[in-house]
């Protein structure tokens, strides 16, 4: 796994890149096109309904401040009654409304989100990205960005939309009272009188226009500061899971205080992250506040002077008080979601940032690099024809591997640690394209590819040997003869049981469960990659010979091994250095064993 310190190497300060904004608004828009279209624009124009009738709700309760005022003034106890027992009936209205707003809006970000990841989930597990991007540096955690920064992402942007398509309705409507209401204002400055028209909508415009133009101003820096928390917080995970996953190599190697040390060293970056977010939150803060003190007074310090002069009743005052704040939240609606679209573009960024590294992975010929072919060959056998393998930077690993493998036969391959024996199984398997030559499989071949370390999914033990098929898919009567066949029948009493199994058993007994697989799927090859070295050479030999009587179609290429399991294999294969570099050729057991490859052999 790669260190997500790499990722806030590329672009410690990006700030707010238009062009990365547009991009996630088309990956995202797709929502409302194609198959969830239907979903999307129901939802949608769901909410877009709410929002219109919340406004015609906030215009009836900027009436009744003016009814219910005017009463008070009168001292109409009769009108004052009769506006505070409608008032129960607005308030019935504004909480529908309200729930109803809720409810359209989180079901259309849970969809959308829905959507985003499922997208991002295929082509992640589509043609190995995820394999390859968790053996290079460039895209840490990935997983951390389909789940927290996709929904980071979507939230904030649907809260965007509401609030730009209710500013708009608000300002229309409220606008108007402001000007119908508030009228024109009559000043005498040096014994000139003026009017002011409509002084109400300019004070109201004067005073938004402002505000708004300062808290960008002020929080320029918010979105970097706030993409580098984030970076932090994925890297201060990442720590933690690594130690999690190495605990015993941890505390074997008496290395609690170190990795504590590295620990404490991580999370002091991210509090330095935090505090800097802060401080920005700090200086937004200051205008945000006195923008909150202000706006329910300026209103009243606008309307006083016709007040005074008797020519606002004390109910229209209040009215275009009301008004005057709608404007505002109409107006300032950046104001109050701007440290929110801070955090959505640092989401959106690193989203943008994955869809790239997928890219990347397709096009890995973009800078000359060839790649293996992979095909079919007409003889049933596997065909290794001119390979040469190279690491991603284009350096070569093995320079030739040829020769023909017939269906049923049983290699052994082997050459000194770092000769490229694994990068030559994983490109067989498919999993390493970094090359030139061809490998040829037998028509609709299965490879099953089995590391050191096996993959035992959690859930059922039944669910776990099963995988990736599931349990139905395999008769009682054929896994208790795989398991019987393995050495672990001891564990049909536990097939039910749910558990970690990478945890709860033991390093042999999970390899045994590997082999169980391979014998109830029945593969055309099999690739063992240092999968025998968890066994005594009495194991080794017992587990091959299974292998050998359960699947005797099967073709079995295996790294490692000497004495009794080498004379289980009929071929021997020697990656060595031939003095042009590293050459795969076929030698016998006792050299297999004997040779040593000379210096000049890469480690990958």
């Amino acid at each position: 796994m790669s260190d997500p310190a790499q990722a806030g190497q590329s672009n410690p300060n990006p700030g707010f890149d238009r062009a990365t904004a547009l991009r996630f608004t088309r990956f995202s828009g797709g929502f409302w096109r194609g198959a969830t279209a239907r979903t999307a624009w129901t939802w949608t124009i769901a909410l877009g309904l709410c929002l219109v009738l919340k406004l015609g709700v906030d215009i009836t309760t900027n009436r009744w401040h003016r009814w219910f005022f005017d009463a008070l003034e009168r001292r109409d106890g009769t009108s004052a009654l009769l506006a505070v027992m409608a008032f129960v009936g607005l308030i019935a209205c504004v909480a529908a409304v309200g729930v109803g707003i809720v409810i359209t809006r989180e079901t259309l970000q849970v969809r959308w989100r829905e959507w985003c990841t499922k997208r991002l989930l295929d082509r992640w597990m589509r043609r190995q990205r995820f394999y390859r991007l968790a053996t290079g540096t460039r895209m840490p955690n990935p997983e951390y960005r389909i789940s927290d920064d996709v929904r980071m992402a979507t939230e904030p942007l649907t809260d965007f939309a509401i609030g730009l398509f209710t500013a708009v309705l608000a300002a229309a409507a409220f606008f108007s009272i402001l000007w119908s209401v508030g009228g024109s204002l009559d000043v005498t400055v040096a014994g000139e009188s003026y009017r002011i028209p409509a002084f109400m909508v300019l004070g109201a415009l004067l005073y938004g226009i402002t505000v708004s133009t300062l808290i960008p101003i002020v929080g320029r820096k918010l979105a970097g500061v706030a993409a580098a928390k984030n970076e932090a917080e994925a890297r201060f995970r990442f720590e933690m899971i690594r130690l999690r996953e190495n605990a015993e190599g941890v505390i074997m190697a008496g290395g609690e205080k170190a990795a504590r040390a590295r620990l404490d060293t991580t999370y002091g970056g991210l509090v330095r992250q935090w505090l800097q977010l802060v401080r920005q939150h700090g200086n937004v803060t200051w205008v945000m506040n006195a923008n909150s003190a202000l706006i329910p007074v300026v209103p009243l310090l606008l309307a006083a002077p016709k007040y005074l002069a008797g020519q606002l009743s004390l109910g229209e005052v209040m009215q275009l008080a009301s008004a005057f704040a709608q404007v505002q939240i109409a107006i300032a609606w950046l104001v109050d979601n701007y440290r929110a679209i801070a955090e959505w573009f640092a989401s959106a960024r690193r989203v943008m940032e994955l869809g790239d590294a997928f890219d990347d992975q397709d096009l890995v010929t973009a800078n000359g690099m060839p790649l293996v072919s992979r095909g079919v060959g007409a003889d049933g056998a596997l065909h290794l024809a001119g390979v040469r393998l190279t690491d991603r930077n284009g350096r070569v690993v093995i320079e030739q591997a040829e020769t023909v493998l017939p269906a049923g036969s049983r290699i052994l391959l082997s050459g000194e640690a770092g000769s490229g024996k694994s990068v030559l199984l994983r490109a067989i398997a498919g999993l390493w394209p970094w090359g030139a030559g061809a490998i040829l499989l037998p028509e609709n071949a299965r490879v099953q590819f089995l590391p050191a370390t096996p993959f035992l999914p959690t859930g059922p033990l039944r669910e776990a040997i099963a995988f990736p098929a599931t349990a139905s898919d395999i008769s009682a009567e054929a896994l208790d003869a795989a398991l019987a066949s393995c050495g672990i029948e001891y564990l049909r009493l536990r097939l039910d049981e749910s558990a970690r199994w990478d945890q709860a058993l033991s390093a042999s007994e999970r390899q045994r469960i590997a082999f169980t697989r391979i014998i109830l799927q029945q593969p055309d090859i099999i690739i063992l990659d240092d999968t025998l070295s968890v066994f005594d050479e009495a194991g080794q030999v017992e587990i091959i010979d299974t292998l050998i009587a359960c699947c005797p179609r099967t073709t079995i290429i295996n790294t490692g091994g000497h004495g009794g399991v080498a004379r289980r294999f009929e071929r021997h294969l020697f990656i060595g250095n031939s003095g042009a570099g590293m050459m795969l050729r076929e030698t016998t057991a006792e050299t297999a064993v004997l040779s040593v490859v000379s210096s000049g052999a890469r480690q990958i």
